[in-house]
């Protein structure tokens, strides 16, 4: 289970990742990560609505999109426990005060565990290689 105060609960603050992050799309699955610097205005409005949060250090905070294209409940239901196993691993990696939105596509119905963990893995790995600066990665020969 994912602790209460890394669960995202809000639309706004659903929205706020997948506005304002970046994206890293895989066959199983999509991730959107907005980092905490990206939205200072935004965990500065949310910090009350979150108990257990400590002083001045907000958590990342993760949030999952299962529709039904992805299969049946049952099916549904055992993707989001997998992948909020997954991200609970990965929670101390991200930067504090993160939003990560992670949307399962429909193949991840039929996906195994360990498909899920490396689609997951290396939507992350490449969401968090950022330059110093803070901006995206450009493409190599431009």
């Amino acid at each position: 289970m994912l602790p209460s105060e890394n669960r995202l609960r809000r639309r706004q603050d659903f929205a706020t990742a997948v506005k304002r992050g970046r994206r890293a799309g895989r066959p199983l699955l999509v991730v959107h990560l907005s980092r905490g610097g990206e939205s200072q205005g935004q965990t500065d409005r949310t910090s009350d609505s979150r108990p257990h949060v400590a002083e001045g250090l907000p958590s990342a905070r993760a949030g999952f999109v299962v529709s039904k294209a992805v299969g049946p409940a049952v099916v549904r239901n055992l993707v989001k426990r997998r992948l909020r196993h997954l991200v609970r691993d990965h929670l101390a990696r991200l930067p504090a005060g993160s939003l990560i939105v992670v949307r399962a596509l429909p193949p991840a119905g039929t996906a195994t565990y360990p498909e899920l963990e490396h689609d997951l893995e290396a939507a992350l790995r490449r969401l968090l290689k950022v330059d110093p600066t803070g901006s995206a990665p450009t493409g190599a020969g431009r």
